[in-house]
């Protein structure tokens, strides 16, 4: 039996030595703990940025509500103070309106007195001869007018500062409005953010969120905007506030101005008739004094013409003797006493003619300046007869001052009413 050797066939590969082969082990060893250690601290590391994103996120999240609650309740402030600031404006523009509206009425209601003041001087104007004088009530009537147009000159000048201070009202109630509009629109939408979390359905992406929109503002800008709101709203009330004071004054100030006048000018115009009724009277004594007179100058005049005649006759009587005397014959044509007698006769009788005829045409003069004052005191009886009347119309055509509704100052539209008679066909409120 023969010995052979077992052949051993190796791949044909590299093989390593044992010291090799502990060596890679050792170094997978290494690789696998290193690897591993690695794979700890990555994951030590992304659990720590997970609860540190996971809290930065929620306080994030938490404060942002914070301010949007905070929004959300400053908005709420500002809208009630909007809110109170509109309703005061829409209460002032209504109480400037109602002042507004009384102006006008009582602007309406001195049509009357500047028509019957007017008319008064109008009347008085017409009055005849002396008695068209610059009296005392024809004065006070010049002053009334003057107050009348003045007091319409005010209270126009009144309503024109009226409705411009309610034009800015209007302006002021307009942008309180519009902020009102405008802090509902931000509210309603702040409120909705709160309300916004993952699971809400309109959560997505968008292009570019964190921009600066366009027309926004700082938050200093919208504060100072919020204030300077109030204080324009809060100063057009205190000056709408002053012109309803200033209104209300003034219509009083002229109401009782112009009563107060009218009263002085009815006291003076009945001065005026109880001093022109008295003259009256003291012409109307003198001129029946004057008439009287008259009639005894008229029967003097008569009884002297007769006399006149008288002594007329007497004359002729006298001369006819003295002429049949002359026809005497021869020695018996003598001047004798008879014939110096007849002369003086003739003459005293020629004197007493000529002193009764001087009498009779100064007494027919007399008469007749007699009978031409009478007729300058008939004629200014007459002038002061119409003057008492005119006054009298004067005074009753004031009558109409103490009808109407404010303060006797009655409207046009009270006065139409009237003159029409249609009182019972108006419904009564």
């Amino acid at each position: 039996m023969s010995n052979k050797a077992a052949v051993t066939f190796e791949k044909p590969l590299q093989h390593l030595s044992l010291a090799d082969w502990h060596s890679r082990l050792n170094q997978l060893k290494n690789v696998a703990y290193t690897q591993r250690s690695d794979a700890f601290e990555l994951r030590h590391s992304a659990r720590n940025l997970r609860n540190e994103t996971r809290i930065e996120t929620h306080w994030d999240t938490y404060h942002n509500n914070d301010k949007l609650s905070d929004r959300v309740a400053e908005l709420d402030r500002w809208r009630e103070t909007m809110r109170i600031m509109l309703k005061r404006t829409v209460d002032e523009i209504q109480a400037l309106k109602e002042e507004k509206a009384n102006t006008e009425r009582e602007l309406d209601a001195h049509i009357t007195p500047l028509t019957v003041v007017t008319e008064c001087i109008s009347m008085r104007d017409c009055r005849l001869g002396s008695e068209l004088t610059y009296d005392d009530g024809d004065t006070e009537l010049k002053n009334e007018l003057c107050i009348v147009e003045n007091n319409q000159r005010l209270l126009r000048d009144q309503n024109q500062a009226a409705w411009e201070q309610l034009n800015r009202l209007q302006e002021v109630k307009f942008k309180l409005e519009l902020d009102l509009t405008d802090k509902d629109e931000a509210q309603a939408i702040d409120s909705h953010q709160l309300q916004v979390d993952k699971h809400c359905g309109d959560v997505t992406f968008k292009t570019d969120p964190t921009r600066v929109p366009r027309d926004s503002c700082t938050y200093g800008n919208w504060l100072e905007y919020c204030e300077e709101l109030v204080a324009l709203a809060e100063n057009a009330l205190s000056d709408s506030f002053s012109i309803r004071e200033s209104l209300f004054a003034t219509r009083e100030k002229a109401r009782n101005i112009l009563r107060a006048q009218q009263d002085r000018t009815a006291h003076t115009l009945r001065k005026r008739i109880f001093e022109t009724q008295r003259a009256r009277n003291e012409l109307e004594y003198q001129l029946g004094k004057m008439k009287e007179e008259m009639d005894k100058c008229l029967r003097e005049i008569e009884t002297l013409e007769r006399a006149y005649d008288d002594k007329t006759e007497a004359l002729k009587v006298v001369e006819t003797r003295l002429e049949n005397r002359a026809q005497r014959s021869g020695m018996e044509l003598c001047v004798d006493e008879s014939y110096h007698g007849l002369c003086d006769e003739v003459q005293k009788l020629r004197d007493t003619i000529k002193i009764l005829r001087e009498k009779i045409d100064a007494t027919k003069t007399t008469y007749n300046m007699l009978r031409d004052h009478a007729n300058k005191i008939d004629q200014d009886l007459q002038n002061k007869q119409h003057s008492l009347m005119t006054d009298i119309r004067a005074l009753d055509l004031r009558g109409r001052l103490k009808t109407g509704e404010f303060g006797g100052l009655p409207t046009q539209t009270d006065r139409n009413i009237h003159l029409s008679r249609v009182e019972d066909e108006i419904p009564k409120t």
